[in-house]
């Protein structure tokens, strides 16, 4: 199926809020979730369906702007000046088919929306660490989740979706109507057109045993030699990954870590609980944690294990992939943010990959980092030292790890980054062929902004 907007009739047709500087709304209709940057679009379009996107992006190609899309704001990195924004909060439809075994969303859908819906059915889906992420922008990065080693990436599970392309076109993509789309949206984001709706696969998971073990900052280095040893030898039920966490003082959290350096140790193994016990036992061996959080849990309980923050906060975050992580890669680690050193860092992370992760999409897609051994991910946040010194920490860190670096990382894990970092994640003949099939439907760049392929 394939419609089209009449590109001189577009905003007038507009169901949704249609809002400029200054109007009422605008404010709230543009915030997103990193406060970093301050989005001032010339005109937000509050889509509640596919033929408002159509209708924006129609206006955009008419007045030379170009478009940027929203739904939580996760994923913003500059403020989008003079950008016609589609803003898809109000796509939130979830259809659960239990005996499919799949979803149907609108690009609005938060992943706690859908676990929530899933979960009487027996069923969970693919979301990443935090559920209170927008499923779309995380899945047509790849979406590397608590599962991920068992099933794989978000994007190896999508059947279908609906795209509004540049030329305003409404487009039913999957394997058969659209097979070069379909191949590179499923991880080349948003350079294509705009996902009104999508379908994936469910899986048949209902608990999991995981959660976090935080350990002191005295105990870092004891407990980083200590992971990067067991975790290579864990079964493809299992994820993990490791955190050097600057803890704020905030009395939401639980008291033994507040305001504190910690390792935090996250886990999550789909097989069963003593099975779980078992596997981790090594690493609970190590040192006396501050504080052991890991039991058997119901799948919508997922969120314990990394215990993201869900409000909106100013961050600025980079990120990169390992091929190997050798002892000398976690004294140099430690060296640039562990507990000794006063860095304003709020998380250095890795996590394992591997098993699934590592192993090409049932239906090929774009997705990149599968031959990495680990990612990495730095995160400060902005509440006191300037851009300038957070940027050059996190610089300081990728910079460190860079004898053990592999080209091709996670983009929803590259952070700030500009068009040739981003083209660097995929090889020679990938990035040729993502680049042409951005130029036959957007050859005037009308979706350059944010994570763009150079």
């Amino acid at each position: 199926m394939t419609a089209m907007i009449d590109h001189h009739d577009s905003l007038s047709r507009v169901a949704g809020p249609v809002l400029r500087p200054g109007d009422e709304g605008y404010a709230e209709e543009v915030a997103g979730f990193n406060a970093t940057h301050l989005p001032a679009p010339a005109v937000v379009v509050g889509a509640t369906c596919a033929e408002d996107v159509a209708a924006a992006v129609a206006h955009a190609a008419a007045t030379g702007c170009k478009v940027a899309v929203q739904a939580t704001g996760h994923g913003l990195l500059d403020e989008l000046f003079g950008t016609v924004l589609v803003s898809t909060k109000r796509l939130t439809g979830v259809t659960v088919d239990p005996v499919a075994r799949t979803a149907r969303v609108g690009a609005g859908v938060r992943w706690r929306e859908v676990i929530d819906a899933a979960a009487p059915h027996g069923l969970a889906p693919l979301n990443g660490s935090s559920s209170h992420v927008g499923v779309v922008g995380y899945t047509t990065g790849g979406g590397l989740g608590p599962m991920a080693r068992r099933f794989g990436f978000a994007a190896d599970h999508v059947r279908r979706f609906t795209l509004v392309t540049a030329d305003a076109r409404i487009r039913d993509v999957t394997p058969e109507t659209e097979p070069d789309l379909f191949w590179a949206v499923r991880g080349g984001k948003g350079n294509f057109g705009i996902i009104t709706e999508i379908e994936f696969d469910l899986m048949p998971v209902t608990r999991f045993y995981g959660g976090a073990v935080a350990f002191g900052a005295a105990d870092a280095a004891a407990v980083l030699h200590a992971w990067r040893e067991w975790a290579p030898t864990l079964p493809e039920d299992t994820t993990t990954s490791v955190a050097l966490l600057r803890v704020p003082p905030d009395p939401a959290l639980p008291e033994p870590l507040r305001g504190r350096f910690v390792v935090a140790l996250r886990f999550a193994h789909l097989g069963p609980a003593d099975e779980g016990a078992a596997l981790l036992a090594p690493m609970r061996a190590v040192a006396e944690p501050v504080l052991d959080m890991v039991a058997d849990l119901p799948y919508a309980a997922v969120d314990a294990v990394h215990m993201d923050p869900t409000d909106p906060m100013p961050v600025w975050d980079r990120g990169g992939a390992l091929r190997e992580l050798p002892a000398e890669a976690v004294d140099a680690l430690l060296a640039t943010a562990g507990p000794d050193v006063d860095v304003p860092l709020a998380m250095v992370e890795l996590r394992l990959l591997g098993g699934a992760v590592g192993r090409p999409a049932e239906i090929p897609n774009a997705v990149s980092g599968r031959e990495a051994a680990f990612s990495l991910y730095t995160l400060g946040v902005l509440a006191g030292p300037p851009v300038e010194v957070v940027a050059a920490s996190t610089a300081a860190v990728l910079e460190a790890m860079r004898p053990w670096a592999c080209a091709r990382g996670l983009v929803n894990l590259l952070g700030q980054a500009g068009p040739a970092r981003v083209a660097a994640l995929w090889d020679d003949a990938d990035r040729a062929r993502l680049r042409s099939i951005r130029e036959g439907v957007d050859s005037t760049g009308l979706f350059g902004t944010n994570v763009v392929i150079g």
